[in-house]
């Protein structure tokens, strides 16, 4: 079958949530299908990362157009319509000629949309099976935006992004043969509020790589914790300054020596805004081996208390065998039992005292990360995730 995969983000290097999502994706089609890509261009492009993506893919389309920088013009028009703001001010004409040119050519028997972004030039292709990857469910997200405004005018605001999002959502979706979204949970809430048949709403979870043997690097005398999530998503900045704020000196006062590592680029944020705790923070800016980095540190902290879809960080240090502490919301869409796999604790007070736990005994620390790493290794595996990807597609052409 020749696949047309259209991204918001070039998938290569696989350095963030989605591009990891989508590199997989394409990764595991390519194996039984013929596979192209037309891609926009959220950052500057190395002809050697083009070049690797022509293993799985034939061919290999970049869009100069970044999909996230709006005009301003374009911003205040979208306000004064029922669409979102940034539908309407992200739309490139340039990208719907460029796949609309190419699928004349090229003919696909199937295209599929990662995320909302590049959702509405795939229905430009007529006579075509069409699949939308939802990735994280944005509507959702708004909504925790607007439950959690402070002052009138703000929730308000709030309240229209979230109720255009979810009607722009609902209506696109809709024109779709199958909708993926990353667990089960995802599934249920979005058949709340897009009218999709179950059926056409599947689950493809997030996974990580396993191959690599699990080398348990951390000691007794070892107490650096990990948060292994970029501060530009505003749910994980959240998490830090809920975690500096609020847990943090719990830990410090009963482990003195602790220290928080927290990782990805950090541009156009304001880490100054965030509590430094007296040297017990370190930004350690971007890491070429995170893996590695996760595996020397005793745990990982996941402090979300916003956001949809399910957590790489936390799946990518159960695979390093660090074991985890998270939230309720951190853990969502993880199929993961607390005291098995990892820790669970929503207040402060809570989580303080779950971090300390696992830094100290022993017992518990191995066998969370014994259990977490086969949890990965028999469920999360992209290997795994990879066949089921493409039964789902098989099903769908074997259907029409």
């Amino acid at each position: 079958m020749k696949i047309l995969i259209l991204s918001t983000w070039f998938p290569y290097p696989p350095i963030q949530g989605s591009k990891i999502r989508a590199y997989n994706m394409i990764r595991s089609l390519s194996q039984e299908n013929e596979v192209a890509i037309i891609s926009f261009q959220d950052t500057p492009i190395n002809d050697k990362w083009i070049e690797h993506l022509h293993q799985y893919c034939k061919k290999v389309i970049v869009v100069d157009h970044h999909p996230f920088h709006y005009p301003r013009i374009k911003t205040w028009l979208g306000f004064f319509t029922t669409l979102p703001s940034s539908v309407v001010a992200g739309y490139s004409k340039k990208m719907a000629t460029t796949v609309q040119n190419f699928s004349v050519d090229w003919q696909p028997d199937l295209v599929i949309a990662l995320t909302f972004v590049t959702a509405p030039y795939a229905l430009k292709i007529p006579h075509t099976l069409r699949v939308v990857d939802m990735d994280n469910l944005l509507a959702l997200m708004l909504r925790d935006l607007f439950l959690n405004a402070a002052g009138f005018f703000q929730k308000q605001r709030r309240y229209l992004a979230y109720w255009k999002f979810r009607n722009y959502e609902n209506q696109i979706y809709q024109k779709f043969d199958l909708a993926l979204v990353c667990s089960d949970l995802d599934k249920s809430r979005a058949a709340e509020y897009i009218n999709l048949p179950q059926e056409r709403i599947i689950a493809i979870p997030n996974g990580v790589e396993t191959k690599i043997p699990l080398v348990q690097n951390n000691t007794s005398s070892n107490h650096n914790l990990i948060f292994n999530g970029s501060l530009s998503y505003w749910p994980n900045f959240d998490a830090m300054n809920f975690f500096l704020s609020e847990i943090f000196p719990f830990i410090i006062e009963t482990i003195p020596d602790c220290k928080l590592l927290i990782t990805g680029k950090n541009e156009n944020v304001d880490i100054s805004l965030l509590p430094r705790r007296n040297g017990h923070v370190i930004f350690t800016g971007f890491v070429d081996d995170i893996t590695s980095l996760v595996s020397s540190c005793a745990a990982c902290v996941v402090p979300l208390r916003h956001g949809a879809g399910t957590r790489l960080k936390i799946l990518e240090a159960m695979a390093a065998g660090t074991p985890v502490v998270t939230t309720s919301k951190g853990a969502e869409g993880l199929d993961v039992q607390h005291g098995q796999h990892l820790l669970l604790a929503d207040s402060p007070k809570d989580f303080a005292d779950s971090t300390i736990c696992i830094l100290q005994n022993q017992i518990l620390r191995e066998k969370i990360i014994r259990e977490g790493r086969n949890l990965v290794e028999n469920v999360y595996d992209w290997r795994i995730i990879g066949e089921k990807l493409n039964r789902t597609i098989q099903l769908l052409a074997a259907s029409k």
